[in-house]
């Protein structure tokens, strides 16, 4: 979807300003938040693409002043009502009023929390072909999805070639939505700076991006 969480190639936003030694957490908070999200995600309450929907959904004002981690938190909150496992009152009473909704997997508990934070893998079984192999030249589809994509703004209606073919993986334009894992192809796509940023970039600059196949057409 277009939004003001798709920063990349938007002007005016300044460098980006690295903080020296950064911790993990900088407050006890934050990785609580962590916790809530990955332990609704192994109990089967939403997925990662659900989660990064509702994040780019928030309002610009919010997602430009909120903190990574409170970021995170609203969207752990928008999710949870939205789902249905917390009410409103709720949150804003700070305690359960009603019994509680079931997780589809069950509460995920101390015993399989090391389980649960490792990153599953992504590909699936084919159905069809690849469309493109290594050395295509594509063009991907100047796309504007109101729902959840991978493709970004600044990438789209470029034309690049196919430098790695990835497998068949979850498409996460259809997991955020909840209908299912509907594997496509994914592609590592190689795109000349100047294509992206105009005639007055760094001619040796080149970036790469992993592109599903629904986005792409042949060049």
């Amino acid at each position: 979807m277009n939004g003001i969480h798709d920063l990349g190639g938007m002007d005016g936003f300044g460098k980006v300003e690295p903080e020296a030694d950064e911790p993990v957490f900088h407050a006890p908070w934050e990785g609580r938040v962590i916790a809530m999200m990955r332990a609704m995600g192994a109990a089967g309450a939403w997925n990662l693409d659900m989660f990064r929907f509702t994040r780019e959904r928030q309002p610009p004002a919010v997602y430009l002043t909120s903190s990574y981690y409170k970021s995170w938190a609203l969207t752990v909150e928008t999710l949870a009502v939205a789902r249905g496992y917390v009410a409103p009152e709720e949150l804003a009473n700070g305690h359960a009023l009603t019994s509680p909704k079931s997780l589809p997997r069950g509460v995920l508990h101390a015993k399989d929390a090391p389980g649960a934070v490792k990153r599953a893998s992504y590909e699936r079984p084919s159905t069809t072909p690849a469309l493109f192999k290594v050395g295509d030249r594509v063009r991907t589809k100047n796309m504007h999805p109101t729902t959840h994509t991978r493709l970004p703004r600044y990438a789209r209606g470029r034309s690049g070639v196919v430098d790695r073919v990835l497998g068949c993986q979850v498409y996460p334009d259809s997991s955020a939505l909840g209908a299912g894992d509907d594997p496509r192809w994914l592609y590592t796509i190689v795109f000349e700076g100047r294509e992206l940023w105009g005639s007055d970039t760094d001619p040796t600059l080149e970036v790469s991006i992993d592109a599903f196949e629904p986005y792409l057409e042949p060049a």
